[in-house]
């Protein structure tokens, strides 16, 4: 008979008595966070958490439950956080070094300025200029490719850069 009388009854969490404890938990949250933001936060995941769906009690504790809610949430959210890549702001004093390989907005242009000057030349001298400089093919590869001679590639590469030369030179001097 001793045993039947010290277990209560199973009742449902009363959604509605939340608020009653809202205070303490909030104190109870802010005291494992150290941060008023980051426990109302708390809180108001584990009343999320407690009304996702009908909780069974087995105690007329409902603050001690909800208390391990909180707890069982905060250590969740920390476990996740931990999984996840950390960002941290950069100090204010911080030198910048350049990174040599990173694309830099002068260059864009000037790629942009080169692959239109060599877009203007002729058909011959545009495909031999971008068989050997672009593409990388040798002299023998680009004549075999171009259907030409190799001293006719030579002869149309030597003239085509010639033109990119001096139509870049003229766009600069026109800046």
């Amino acid at each position: 008979m001793l045993g039947a009388s010290r277990m209560t009854p199973e009742r449902q969490l009363d959604p509605e008595a939340l608020g009653d404890h809202i205070d303490r938990l909030y104190r109870a949250a802010w005291s494992l966070c150290g941060s008023r933001e980051e426990a109302e936060d708390l809180v108001q995941e584990t009343f999320e958490r407690v009304l996702r769906k009908p909780r069974i009690l087995r105690s007329e504790d409902d603050l001690g439950y909800l208390l391990r809610v909180l707890r069982n949430t905060f250590f969740s959210q920390r476990r996740t956080a931990a999984r996840r890549p950390q960002t941290t702001a950069l100090p204010d004093d911080l030198d910048l070094v350049e990174d040599p390989t990173a694309t830099r907005p002068e260059s864009r242009m000037e790629a942009a300025e080169l692959y239109g000057a060599i877009a203007a030349l002729p058909d011959d001298f545009r495909d031999a200029l971008v068989a050997i400089d672009v593409v990388g093919l040798s002299y023998r590869e680009a004549a075999r490719v171009l259907r030409v001679r190799e001293a006719t590639i030579t002869t149309r590469l030597h003239r085509a850069r010639q033109r990119v030369a001096r139509r870049l030179a003229a766009e600069e001097a026109e800046v």
